[in-house]
């Protein structure tokens, strides 16, 4: 089928595989957006893996020990969708560690304390799952197949999150204040990070049916459901204007979208430092891979 076929035959719900003739502009943007959606999922372990050693519990210890291992293993996956598109995993760590590739902007901020550790898993975890879900009617097969793990996955991940928010809110004023201190920080990024607000139609993402919704709409969902229960647990929220209107839509404080572009280019308070430990863990392990590779050879 033509180009023009393609884009009628996914807009109406139809889905393709790797082994299908694909036009390049689809295959390209294919390419860009899940190549980012890997970059987060292997540079979003280290703001937690931080922590493992500091977490206050054995048990805190383990559980975010999990929650570290499932994220590497859903980078692993996605880089596996992208090879079958053409661009091996070698090449998307490269780009990834010289700053060709982005990778999503909550990982390039620093996580200060343990509170920052359970807002991250709670709420950034829930805007992001709200993005994953809205995948599982991709276009493109391979990767809505993989997304049903990786979705069953991040919910477990939003209940770890949210115990380690409930049991700070039923501690000390200290432990409370910790939690409040951290909201406040993360809700610039947290509003942030389902980009800006473009129009759908002209978004071309959604024009291909690579996501199923627009970056408005997902935020609207966020907000939707998880303010009412920031609010109930006696938080609050840092913008003063932030309110449900008789339509049902959250009104509320601009983002800061030029923070958000610097950011996601490599200017976030620890994007560098996180790409350094990349590479420099790439560079530790290349050994391995060298033997590995020439075994098989």
């Amino acid at each position: 089928m033509n180009e023009t076929e393609f884009l009628e035959y996914v807009q109406s719900g139809g889905q393709v595989e790797a082994t299908d003739d694909l036009p390049d502009d689809y295959r390209a943007k294919l390419i860009k957006f899940i190549e980012m959606h890997g970059n987060s999922e292997l540079m979003g372990v280290l703001p937690e893996r931080e922590w493992i050693l500091r977490a206050p519990t054995l048990q805190r210890k383990l559980a975010l020990t999990a929650k570290v291992q499932d994220e590497v293993g859903h980078s692993q996956l996605i880089y596996r969708v992208v090879e079958d598109l053409g661009k091996p995993r070698e090449r998307c760590l490269d780009d990834l560690i010289s700053g060709k590739s982005k990778f999503h902007n909550v990982f390039h901020y620093p996580t200060k304390t343990w509170g920052d550790v359970g807002v991250i898993a709670w709420l950034v975890d829930a805007a992001a799952i709200i993005s994953q879900k809205a995948l599982l009617k991709c276009s493109y097969a391979p990767y809505a197949r993989i997304m049903k793990k990786i979705c069953w996955e991040e919910s477990f991940h939003i209940l770890h999150g949210r115990d380690v928010i409930l049991t700070l809110m039923n501690g000390t004023d200290d432990q409370r204040a910790l939690v409040q201190e951290a909201l406040d920080r993360w809700w610039g990024p947290l509003m942030q990070f389902h980009g800006n607000p473009i129009d759908k139609e002209d978004d071309p993402m959604y024009v291909w049916r690579i996501k199923s919704q627009g970056n408005e709409e997902a935020r609207q969902q966020f907000l939707d459901g998880y303010v009412p229960q920031i609010w109930e647990l006696g938080l609050s929220v840092s913008d003063p204007r932030l309110r449900k209107n008789d339509d049902g839509v959250w009104e509320y404080s601009e983002p800061d979208w030029d923070e958000l572009k610097s950011v996601v280019t490599g200017h976030g308070p620890r994007s560098q430092d996180r790409l350094d430990l990349r590479r420099m863990a790439r560079e530790n392990s290349a050994w391995v891979r060298q033997v590995v590779l020439a075994d098989v050879a």
